[in-house]
């Protein structure tokens, strides 16, 4: 393991040997600070995965040791921007690592085992859903050094509310694991040693689930998020009739579903 660097594991589903990618944010001196290389280096994997593994299940997304999930942007390289052109490039690359995860076709869960501030929130909320360690800390600190929050806080609204992320965002505090799962920060907080079991659980309830419709659903969610409530109504009818295509397998599924019924009785 480098200094900085991106680790990515596979492992294997234990009930349709499906690929589960580990992937690994690397540099525990820093916290797991993001700079540029660790930045794109995030990106071309998050997005190179689909296409390595084309029957991929779940992607887990964690930071290396026990302090941090990712600590934030990198603060050292911040201070060495010198003009907006070049604040606008580091700031798109934390953009395109945040789209990297959202644009993954396959869900994205974010194992949060400690701090996760600022563009480390960022990413954290970019992910399908959030399992944090008792002892993880959320915050979103960049006005308490002179910037707002800018990119994928933007989603914070849909998680936590308004009032909020207002509060969050301009008042730079931080917050325990415990307030994150009350606010809807993240779905399920647990003690750390049992970080990977609650990971598990939710991989073996992907794993039940049809693999398309899984894709399906995430594809559609990102559709709702930019739609309109009619016309992501009407996105829906088009996916669910995708469905019942020839050799889709909905229709399979549901065979099988009756089949095991009938056999119960």
């Amino acid at each position: 393991m480098t200094a900085a660097s991106i680790l990515t594991s596979i492992t294997r589903s234990t009930r349709a040997s499906r690929p589960i990618a580990t992937v690994t944010v690397c540099r525990p001196s820093k916290l797991n600070s993001l700079n540029s290389y660790l930045l794109n280096t995030l990106t071309d994997e998050m997005r190179s995965l689909p296409e390595k593994h084309l029957d991929l299940l779940a992607v887990v997304l964690t930071g290396a040791g026990p302090k941090s999930f990712i600590g934030g942007a990198d603060i050292a390289e911040m201070a060495t921007l010198s003009t907006s052109t070049a604040a606008r490039e580091f700031i798109t690359r934390v953009h395109k690592a945040c789209q990297s995860i959202r644009d993954c076709p396959v869900p994205v869960i974010g194992r949060i085992n400690g701090y996760a501030l600022g563009a480390g929130l960022e990413i954290a909320a970019s992910c399908d859903f959030r399992v944090a360690s008792r002892n993880a800390v959320f915050g979103m600190p960049e006005v308490n050094v002179g910037i707002p929050s800018v990119v994928e806080a933007a989603l914070l609204p849909g998680l936590i509310g308004w009032g909020r992320t207002r509060r969050f965002l301009m008042l730079g505090d931080n917050i325990p694991a415990a307030e994150a799962l009350q606010w809807g920060l993240v779905e399920k907080a647990v003690e750390p040693e049992h970080l990977d079991h609650a990971v598990d659980e939710w991989i073996q309830l992907l794993e039940k689930s049809g693999s398309c419709a899984v894709r399906q659903q995430k594809r559609l969610i990102r559709q709702w998020e930019q739609l309109g409530l009619d016309a992501g109504i009407q996105a829906g009818i088009s996916v669910f009739g995708e469905s019942f295509e020839r050799n889709a397998e909905g229709p399979q599924m549901m065979s099988a579903f009756f089949k095991r019924k009938e056999e119960r009785r």
